[in-house]
This record gives structure tokens, C-alpha cells and sequence, in this order.
């Protein structure tokens, strides 16, 4: 089958650039010392996190519980849920999860969380792994550091039940920072926090040996840092035009990585002669940023949202011809909420369609039959 066969929309994958950033990554790890545990979060999608696997990642990181038991359940191991779980529901679901898999890893950021997961693993007669999550400057989660962070920890040392096994800094700031010197400068203010906070611990006779943080923006700049360990990257296999827009070093463009994702369309209407609309619009791509999807297959054509099913392109400055009926590819503004879109993706070499893989860990499913 190829690719003209598909219904559109259709999110493509084209295999050739998704090796090349998936070994791309894993050789950079590898050279800088440092562990790789991707975020899952960016393609939810089982056969992606083998492939991650089998290039060298230590485990996957995920963003949520349904994430953590659909990669467990297909053999990922070494997650680290790098959300906070608070809450009855989803306590007792991870209780479940850590029957079958006691190698799973929690963050915290509150001591009253601390209790109740010291709690529930008593109950059960379970030991969990967890990370400190530290705010590093994004005001999202977090324990403040240094001493709010230091007594969260003797808190944690105090349980029976829980392990401290290092600290977690997200600099989610730091990630989309354009330019590769502002974004070098954001990140290191950043992760100094949580290596201050470490230090700290470990004067007060605690240790926290992981650290664990960095994203696809920042691979360069944390891994480069000495003490942080592991990197978190995820968006680096697919890439979109928001990431593409921050600049690296010496160019405006970044471009370590390419972008391997796409939303195969087809032109469904040509109602002006310098329009044309396509049959994939907000329901078809993320909408979280003010970038617009950018057209591969022909140069000079501006995409706007014509609403749900429906995308406009101006093609005032087409380099060429638009007919009815062709089959266009854009790039995405931001591939993790536009991956969440769909239910497979199709993985492509040469216009022909290689496989079909699930994105089984999208949306938020429901609990399994298996748990409460």
C-alpha cells in the first residue's frame, strides 16, 4: 500500500527521518555519558518506545498513569510517571500497575502526597521508587528548592515504604527558548537549582544520585552540565515547526533533528482560483500555538483554519499548480497534542506504507477491567 491509498486525514511518519533522529539522539547520549529516558508523551506509541528501547534508553518517561499502563503492559520497562499522582483513584491504580511492575517511578512534590502513598503501598505490601520533583523555574509543579525541597526528602527518608532515588528539573521554559545562547543561559540558571538542591540533601546525609530532566531544546546544554544524568527528550523523533523555529548554535534554524511527522491531506474544493481547501483542519492538527501548518509537498502556500474538517490555502505564491483531488503533507506546530489526534499512525519509506502502528497510550482511557 502507498500512500495515495490512504484516507486522509492521515498522520505520516517517514521512517527514514524518524531512524535518523531516534539514532541521532541515542549516539549523542551515549558520547555525553548521560542516560536516555524518552518522554513517551510525545507519541504514546508502543512500537516508537521499543525502537527507543532497542537504541539504547534506560526506560521511557511518561505523563500520565493511562501512559504508564499501556507501555508496561507492552514491555517497556523503566517508566518514571513523571506527573504528580494525587488522589485516591489514581493511587490505588498505581498501586495495581506496581503489582505487575515493581520497577515503575513516581514524582512528588508535597508531603501530604508523601502519606498517602506511603499509605497505600503499606497497604499493598509494596515498595515504590520515587523522584523529588523540583521547581526549577517553570512555576508548574514542584517543591521549592533548597530547604522546602531538603525537608520534602526527610520526609520521604522517614517512609518505610517509599525510595528516594533522585530529583527530578523540568525547565519547561528553558525548552522553546529561541536562541541557542538565551537558551543555554535559561537552562543552566534552571538545572543549577536542582544540583543545589542535591547538594544540599546530600550535606544533610540524604542521597538523591539521579537527576533526572532536559528536553529535546536542551539535550545539548543539560547534558553538558556535570551532575545531571539523564535526559528526558521526547519530541526529538518526530520534530514540528515549533520546536524547528528556536534556533541552535550558529544557525536561526534548529535543525539537529528533522521533522519526520506529517498530516497527509487532500485537496477537496478549489472554489477561487488562488484557494484551496484541504480536508484537514483543528480537528486534524494541534492548535496550542499561533504557528500554522506548513505545507511540504508545495512550496509557497499558506495554510489558515477554515474550521473542524477544513483547511484554507492561499496559493497566491504556489510553486505550482493545485488541483482537486492532490494529495498535499504539512508539518505540525506542536507533535504532541496533534499525535493524541489519532488513533495510528502510518509509518512510510518511499511513499510506501511500511507498517501501521497503534498510538495506544492517547486520550485518557478509562480503567482497565482489571482494576478498580
Amino acid at each position: 500500500m502507498t500512500i495515495h491509498e490512504l484516507c486522509t486525514p492521515a498522520l505520516i511518519l517517514d521512517i527514514e527521518v524518524f531512524e535518523s533522529n531516534l539514532t541521532k539522539m541515542a549516539s549523542y547520549a551515549r558520547r555525553a555519558g548521560a542516560n536516555l529516558r524518552p518522554h513517551a508523551k510525545s507519541h504514546k506509541c508502543p512500537a516508537i518506545a521499543r525502537r527507543q528501547m532497542e537504541a539504547g534508553a534506560v526506560g521511557l518517561c511518561v505523563a500520565t498513569l493511562p501512559e504508564a499502563e499501556v507501555m508496561a503492559e507492552a514491555g517497556i520497562p523503566g517508566l518514571l510517571i513523571t506527573s504528580e499522582l494525587v488522589g485516591a483513584p489514581k493511587i490505588e491504580r498505581l498501586m495495581r500497575l506496581l503489582e505487575r511492575h515493581p520497577d515503575i517511578m513516581a514524582v512528588v512534590d508535597h508531603q501530604e502526597n508523601v502519606r498517602h502513598l506511603e499509605e497505600a503501598a503499606t497497604a499493598h505490601k509494596l515498595q515504590l521508587k520515587v523522584l523529588m520533583d523540583v521547581d526549577v523555574g517553570t512555576h508548574r509543579t514542584g517543591a521549592a528548592p533548597g530547604r522546602p525541597a531538603l525537608e520534602l526528602a526527610q520526609v520521604i527518608a522517614g517512609t518505610q515504604r517509599l525510595k528516594l532515588e533522585g530529583l527530578q528539573g523540568y525547565a519547561g521554559h528553558a525548552a522553546h527558548t529561541v536562541g541557542f545562547e538565551n537558551r543555554k543561559v535559561v537552562s543552566e540558571e534552571a538545572m543549577a537549582k536542582v544540583l543545589e538542591t542535591q547538594h544540599l540533601l546530600n550535606k544533610n546525609g540524604l542521597q538523591a544520585m539521579l537527576i533526572s530532566g532536559g528536553s529535546t531544546g536542551t539535550y545539548n546544554i543539560d547534558t553538558q552540565v556535570q551532575g545531571i544524568s539523564e535526559l528526558q527528550a521526547g519530541s526529538y523523533v518526530f520534530m514540528d515547526l515549533d520546536y524547528r523555529r528556536i534556533g541552535r548554535r550558529g544557525s536561526e534554524t534548529f535543525d539537529d533533528f528533522t521533522c519526520a511527522l506529517t498530516v497527509l491531506t487532500t485537496v477537496i474544493s478549489r472554489p477561487h482560483p488562488d484557494v484551496a481547501i484541504v480536508d484537514a483542519g483543528l480537528k486534524a492538527f494541534s492548535t496550542d500555538t499561533p504557528i500554522t501548518p506548513e505545507c511540504k509537498t508545495v512550496g509557497g502556500v499558506t495554510y489558515t483554519w477554515a474550521g473542524d474538517e477544513h483547511g484554507k490555502l492561499s496559493l497566491t505564491g504556489a510553486h505550482r499548480e493545485v488541483r482537486l483531488g492532490d494529495r498535499l503533507e504539512f508539518i505540525i506546530p506542536h507533535c504532541d497534542p496533534t499525535t493524541n489526534l489519532y488513533e495510528s499512525l502510518y509509518a512510510v519509506r518511499a511513499q510506501k506504507v511500511e507498517a501501521i502502528w497503534p498510538i495506544a497510550a492517547r486520550g485518557h482511557s478509562p480503567c482497565r477491567p482489571d482494576t478498580p
